[in-house]
């Protein structure tokens, strides 16, 4: 029979034995080194000048001084000199100037490994998990990146009625969430305290149709931005803005990027003959020009010379004579 124990190498008494307590403080000094084990550190290479009594260190592989050729091993002060312990598979240290906890594998200390499939209930980087956010995340960013391809960032819910959206908060207060909550429908809403919410937009799940439920506003300075500009099309598609208007000493216009464009203008006709208009903006072929005569008395409006650049108003009585009187005018068309 050996006279250590088979785990930890600690001394048996022997039958008879003499000064049995030299062996029994022995084997409880060992102990006392191994149970509960926290090392200070695992990275020093030389001894510490006044280490505390009970000191554990996990030795380098380039220890040096009294630790010279102990790499691996756990060494104690047992209070007067440095003793080694040679760690068996699977004994676990807490290196206390890291925070980390190690098993000794393979011939070293490493880090502790993740569960089989790398399953755990709870995952916090930087960060506490808890039983709802079960992986916490805390760092000035989040990167998810492809694997060769695309990628694909998937959130599953149960049922129609439950939520998988994305949730923007200020302070842990909601401030404005997208996604499917509470229904298929995707929609956008936002909220100035976290508990009162309005819905922006709104997407039906069957139709693909959105809503606008607060409806839309554009102000300021528009020109250029996209929404009143200059519109234009390449190809039968729109390369421009979605609106064009203009003025002029001819009148208005409004250019809509799906190429209709509407003219207007008021005008005098005259007693003696027709009156040419010149549209403020050029048509890619006559328009449809119609108008009616701004005064109370029973008048007639016709016009005439229909071209792409311009018409002839006239303006009659009910007795078939030209009249001189304000005309209101306008003519649709496409301007391309």
């Amino acid at each position: 029979m050996s006279d250590l124990s088979a785990n930890l190498s600690l001394p048996y008494l022997a039958p008879a034995q003499a000064q049995k307590h030299v062996t029994h403080n022995e084997a409880l000094l060992r102990l006392d080194a191994l149970v509960q084990l926290a090392v200070q550190s695992r990275s020093l290479e030389e001894p510490p000048a006044d280490p505390a009594p009970g000191a554990r260190y996990l030795l380098p592989a380039g220890a040096g001084g009294a630790w010279s050729g102990q790499g691996g091993a756990l060494a104690f002060w047992d209070g007067t000199a440095w003793q080694f312990l040679v760690p068996g598979p699977g004994w676990c240290a807490f290196v206390l100037d890291e925070g980390a906890e190690l098993v000794w594998q393979d011939g070293d200390w490493q880090q502790m490994p993740l569960p089989a499939q790398g399953q755990m209930l709870e995952l916090g980087v930087n960060a506490a998990p808890d039983a709802v956010n079960r992986l916490a995340v805390a760092a000035e960013a989040t990167l998810l990146s492809h694997a060769g391809a695309g990628h694909q960032l998937k959130l599953n819910k149960a049922a129609a009625g439950d939520t998988a959206s994305l949730l923007f908060q200020t302070g842990w207060s909601g401030r404005a969430e997208m996604g499917c909550a509470g229904e298929d429908d995707f929609a956008v809403k936002v909220s100035g305290d976290g508990a009162s919410w309005r819905t922006g937009l709104s997407v039906s799940a069957a139709t693909g149709v959105a809503h606008l439920p607060q409806g839309a506003r554009v102000e300021g300075a528009l020109a250029g931005s996209g929404v009143l500009g200059t519109v234009a099309q390449a190809a039968g598609e729109s390369t421009g803005a979605l609106l064009e208007q203009g003025a002029g000493a001819t009148g208005a216009y409004l250019r809509l990027a799906d190429g209709t464009q509407l003219c207007w203008h008021t005008l005098t006709s005259s007693a003696t003959g027709a009156v040419s208009w010149s549209y403020p903006a050029g048509f890619a072929a006559a328009p449809v020009v119609s108008g009616s005569c701004t005064s109370g008395a029973a008048q007639l409006l016709s016009v005439g010379a229909l071209a792409a650049g311009s018409a002839e108003i006239s303006a009659w009585d009910l007795s078939g004579a030209r009249v001189a009187t304000a005309c209101a005018v306008l003519a649709v068309g496409r301007w391309v």
